[in-house]
């Protein structure tokens, strides 16, 4: 899909001016795309509102509606400066998303999303922009991939994220994608033009979403058993209570959130809240565990996003030492969206919610009992990595309720606190366990056994 698009953006390219380009969402969910894409205004900007030329003097620009709903994953695309809207720029050396000395992030004037580079999408679709912090929800802090070095010139330049060693930014064709860095390819030098004016000044206003119904949003939040859903919905329908109701469709579910399908075909995807959760309230989603589906309220309850954690480390994969990523299947547990096994899946197999992890170190379910600990946990369900010794041997480690009450009333629970103090490479030890007990990859999914201190026991962070 992405290759096709392709094309008919470069046909489009070469035709005239101005430019009508394929998007892939009608407009954008406003509240959503609010709180996805929050101007810094605490950031050092070098530049601001500028354009960026490439060598043959045209100008990167971005179509808010080209992404998805949150203006997340557009990508960067080419045209004649002055052509289209989306052409400025700012250049952030210092904020809230950059810790790095020499360095910058590349924010859209018009989105203030980041550019970003994430190895981890198809060929033609790895250089796009995102959140600025790395989570699609705006809650991240800091991304590598985000960050270019950069000493105060205005080039030509390479633009080279830094966490991909060897790699740089390239045009090709009617688009900014990525290539092994060659000195000598004008395809990869690029101009900050602070000369030139921006066609849309900066604003963080979006386009409104084509329904925003409170109705509908309480419907979808209390109704039981239906597709999951939290105050951050958006409902596409204003469909009555009493219709709602009367419906009883059963539904295998989808993860929203999946950057590689997105990426991939160009799936509109307007029905997922911060957490990627699907809000259709006409569907129940049947689970493997107690209850036979998710009940959405009951959810909610056991699973709420801790929003004053402080976290390491946001929207990351973590690894076993063969190089498998955890992941989670939310039908795998019971009706709460607890007891989910953590399974192991190939880390190219495409990146979702289900398999991106958030490193807590404080917060309301980590409360400093445990010394130098932090919570994983699940950026999909919120749920926490858990070990429990009273289950059966291969069913002790599991996602459960953060804070360890399965209803969600608990506060800090050691079988999820493992000791943390920053690393990128680390053990899963239950500070329950006094650190004789590991959190182990075995059988597909995680396991527990002795620490050994051999490499099968530690994990490592990724994608940050």
């Amino acid at each position: 899909m992405i290759k096709s698009l392709s094309l008919v953006a470069f046909a489009a390219y070469a035709s005239a001016d101005p430019i009508i380009w394929p998007r892939t969402v009608p407009s954008l969910d406003e509240a959503a795309t609010a709180k996805a894409q929050q101007r810094d205004d605490t950031a050092t900007r070098a530049l601001s509102n500028t354009h960026i030329k490439t060598s043959d003097g045209k100008c990167l620009f971005v179509d808010k509606l080209s992404g998805d709903s949150r203006a997340n994953l557009t990508p960067v695309k080419v045209a004649n400066c002055g052509s289209t809207d989306g052409q400025g720029w700012d250049v952030i050396t210092s904020g809230r998303h950059i810790n790095a000395a020499d360095s910058m992030l590349v924010v859209s004037t018009l989105t203030n999303a980041c550019l970003d580079f994430d190895p981890r999408g198809p060929a033609g679709g790895q250089v796009t922009l995102y959140s600025c912090g790395g989570s699609p929800d705006g809650s991240g802090s800091v991304a590598a991939s985000q960050i270019f070095p950069f000493n105060g010139e205005r080039g030509p330049l390479d633009l080279r994220p830094i966490n991909g060693p060897g790699k740089c930014l390239a045009v090709n064709g009617a688009v900014v994608d990525i290539a092994d860095c060659n000195d000598g390819d004008a395809a990869q030098k690029f101009t900050f033009d602070d000369d030139g004016t921006a066609v849309t000044a900066a604003s963080t206003t979006t386009e409104p979403a084509t329904v925003q119904s409170s109705t509908t949003q309480s419907i979808a939040a209390k109704s039981t058993p239906a597709g999951l859903a939290t105050p951050e919905s958006t409902a596409i329908s204003s469909t009555s209570a009493s219709s709602i109701a009367a419906q009883n469709t059963i539904a295998k579910p989808t993860d929203a959130e999946s950057i590689i399908e997105t990426r991939v075909t160009g799936t509109t995807v307007t029905t997922t809240t911060g957490s990627g959760r699907a809000s259709n309230p006409t569907k129940q989603i049947l689970v493997s565990g107690a209850g036979n589906a998710l009940n959405p309220s009951a959810v909610a309850e056991a699973h709420q996003r801790d929003d004053t954690a402080v976290r390491a480390f946001s929207s990351v994969s973590i690894r076993t030492d063969n190089d498998q990523c955890l992941s989670v299947d939310r039908t795998a547990g019971d009706y709460r969206e607890n007891l989910i096994p953590i399974s192991l899946i190939d880390c190219d197999d495409g990146v979702s919610t289900s398999a991106m992890w958030d490193i807590i170190t404080k917060g309301k379910h980590n409360d400093g009992s445990g010394g130098s600990a932090a919570l994983v946990v699940n950026k999909l369900t919120q749920g926490c990595i858990s070990y429990d010794f009273r289950r059966d041997a291969g069913d002790q480690v599991l996602l459960f309720s953060c804070g360890g009450r399965a209803d969600g009333s608990g506060s800090t629970n050691a079988g999820q606190l493992f000791p943390f103090t920053g690393e990128t490479r680390f053990k899963l030890a239950p500070v329950s366990e006094g650190n004789a007990t590991c959190i182990i990859p075995r059988n597909g999914r995680l396991d527990a056994g002795p620490c050994t201190g051999d490499d099968v026991s530690f994990f490592s962070v990724f994608n940050l």
